[in-house]
C-alpha cells in the first residue's frame, strides 16, 4: 500500500537551530522510568487481553523467572512475566538479562512520561538486550499525554547493545525515539506525529564527554514521518544524528517523509564541535517540509538530506539513496566544507536543487539528477565522469550521457514497504531498458543513479 498521497511541494525557507539538553522529568503521580540492568525471564504462548499500562508503569521487587519476558498492555507488576502472567514494561526492562528479550504484546501502550533505559542497563557485544514485538503482533507506545516540552521524549535509550525491532512510538512532546547510547540497532520502527524528530540520537547529557557521544548504532528499515514542532515547525526531522554523535553511525533501508523539517538532519554545531562520520545507504526522503496534511511553516527547511552545519568539515557517506519532491533541496551539503562521499544517489523534483553542494572537496560518482527546480551545484570531483547533472534547466555531463523521461519506466511516485519494511518503489525511478544510464557508471557496468 501507499505510505501517503503524492503531491506537489514548494521551496521556502531556512533553518534556525535548536540546541537542546537531556533533562529527566519526575512524577509522583507517573514516575518516569529509570531503568537499570538485571535478570528476568519466562516461557508459555497464550495470548493476552490486557489493556492499560498505566495501571502498572512503576518497576517492582517482584522477582521473574529466569530468561525472555513478556510484557503486555497492562501487564502488572506483580507478575511473573510468562506469556500467560505478563509483567509491566518498567519491570521487563529492569530485570531482563544480556543475551535475553522482552517479547512485546500487540495493542497501544499510552504513556504521559518518557520511559527512558539508563546507562549501564546494556547487553554485551555477544549478548543484546532485546525488545521486540512478539510474533506479528504490533505494539503502540502511545506518548500523546504528554505536554509539548523539550524534556518529554517517548523513549530513550542511554544504555548500549540494545536490540529494539518492531515497534511504533507516536505523539511523544519531543523526540519519539532518543538515543544517547551506543551499540545499539533499531530495526522495522514506525516514529510519526511526535513533536520533534523522530529518531534522533545525540548525547545522553550535557556533562556527557566527546568519548561518550552515541556512537556505531544502526537504524535499519525504519520509517519515520508526520513529525511536527507546533512551535515554529523548524525542529522536527524524520531522522537525526547531529550535534553530538560520535562515529560509527549508520542508516539503511530507511524512509523519511512528510516531516515538517527535514528528511535527514547531520547538523554540527560550532559550541561542540565536529561530528562523527555518519552513513546512509538505500534510504529515500520525500515530501519533507511540510505534513501528510499539508501542514508547513515559513521555518520548514523541508530537505531531503541535510548533511552538514555552520562550515565544519565532516566526511559524510550516502549511498544508493533517493530524494524526491522534498521542499528545498534534495541532497544538501548544508555548509559542510568537506569530502562528502555520494555514490549512485538520484534526486528528482525537489523545490530547489537536486543536489546542493556549493563549496567543498566532495567526491561524487554515478549520481542522477532531473528535473530539478534549480540548478545542481556540485562542488568537488566528478569521478569518471560518471555524474548526470541538471544544470540551466537541463540534464548535463561531461561524457554526454543526458536524462530524460524516456530514461525512466516510470515517474509516478510509489512507495511502499515490505513485511520487514524494507522500502519498495516498483517501477518509479527505475532505468528503462535501452537507457544508455544503465551499465555506464563506474566501476564498469555499475548503473547511474540507485535504481
Amino acid at each position: 500500500m501507499k505510505l501517503f498521497p503524492i503531491t506537489s511541494v514548494h521551496a521556502s525557507s531556512q533553518r534556525s537551530l535548536k540546541s537542546k539538553m537531556t533533562h529527566i522529568c519526575l512524577s509522583a503521580a507517573f514516575p518516569l522510568l529509570l531503568l537499570s540492568g538485571g535478570s528476568a525471564g519466562a516461557a508459555e504462548l497464550i495470548d493476552s487481553g490486557l489493556q492499560n499500562p498505566s495501571d502498572s508503569v512503576a518497576a517492582s521487587s517482584t522477582t521473574l523467572a529466569a530468561g525472555d519476558l513478556y510484557v503486555a498492555p497492562g501487564g502488572s507488576a506483580s507478575n511473573p512475566g510468562t506469556l500467560a502472567s505478563p509483567t509491566s514494561l518498567a519491570n521487563a526492562l529492569t530485570q531482563i538479562a544480556p543475551g535475553k528479550t522482552i517479547y512485546l504484546r500487540g495493542g497501544t501502550y499510552s504513556f504521559s512520561e518518557t520511559v527512558t533505559i539508563e546507562r549501564g542497563n546494556s547487553g554485551t557485544s555477544g549478548q543484546r538486550k532485546n525488545l521486540v514485538a512478539y510474533g506479528s503482533e504490533k505494539p503502540v507506545f502511545d506518548f500523546s499525554a504528554q505536554t509539548f516540552s523539550s524534556t518529554n521524549r517517548g523513549l530513550q535509550m542511554f544504555g548500549d547493545y540494545w536490540l529494539v525491532k518492531g515497534l511504533e512510538v507516536k505523539g511523544a512532546g519531543d523526540n519519539g525515539i532518543f538515543i544517547g547510547g551506543s551499540y545499539n540497532r533499531l530495526e522495522q520502527i514506525e516514529a510519526h506525529h511526535n513533536r520533534d524528530t523522530g529518531i534522533q540520537l545525540g548525547r545522553y547529557a550535557s556533562t556527557a564527554a566527546n568519548s561518550e557521544w552515541p556512537a556505531y548504532n544502526e537504524i535499519i528499515r525504519s520509517y519515520s514521518h508526520d513529525n511536527y514542532d507546533p512551535d515554529d515547525g523548524e525542529d522536527a526531522d524524520g531522522f537525526a544524528a547531529k550535534l553530538t554523535v560520535g562515529p560509527g553511525n549508520l542508516f539503511d533501508g530507511c524512509i523519511a517523509a512528510y516531516n515538517v523539517d527535514d528528511g535527514w538532519d547531520l547538523y554540527s554545531k560550532t559550541d561542540t564541535g565536529a561530528i562523527g562520520v555518519v552513513t546512509i545507504r538505500n534510504s529515500i526522503s520525500h515530501h519533507n517540509g511540510q505534513t501528510s496534511d499539508g501542514t508547513s511553516t515559513s521555518n520548514s527547511d523541508g530537505n531531503g538530506f541535510k548533511l552538514g552545519g555552520e562550515k565544519i568539515a565532516v566526511n559524510h557517506i550516502v549511498e544508493n539513496s533517493i530524494a524526491f519532491q522534498n521542499k528545498k533541496h534534495g541532497f544538501t551539503y548544508n555548509s559542510n566544507p568537506g569530502s562528502i562521499q555520494m555514490k549512485n544517489n538520484t534526486s528528482w523534483q525537489n523545490g530547489q536543487s537536486n543536489f546542493a553542494f556549493d563549496v567543498g572537496t566532495h567526491i561524487f560518482t554515478n549520481n542522477l539528477s532531473f528535473e530539478g527546480g534549480a540548478s545542481d551545484k556540485t562542488s568537488g570531483t566528478d569521478v569518471s565522469s560518471t555524474n548526470v547533472w541538471w544544470k540551466n534547466k537541463k540534464s548535463v555531463n561531461d561524457k554526454g550521457l543526458l536524462a530524460s523521461v524516456a530514461d525512466f519506466v516510470s515517474l509516478v511516485p510509489s512507495v511502499t514497504r515490505s513485511a520487514d519494511g524494507t522500502p519498495v518503489l516498483g517501477n518509479f525511478l527505475k532505468l528503462a531498458t535501452g537507457s544508455d544510464l544503465i551499465g555506464s557508471g563506474t566501476p564498469s557496468g555499475k548503473n547511474i543513479g540507485a535504481r
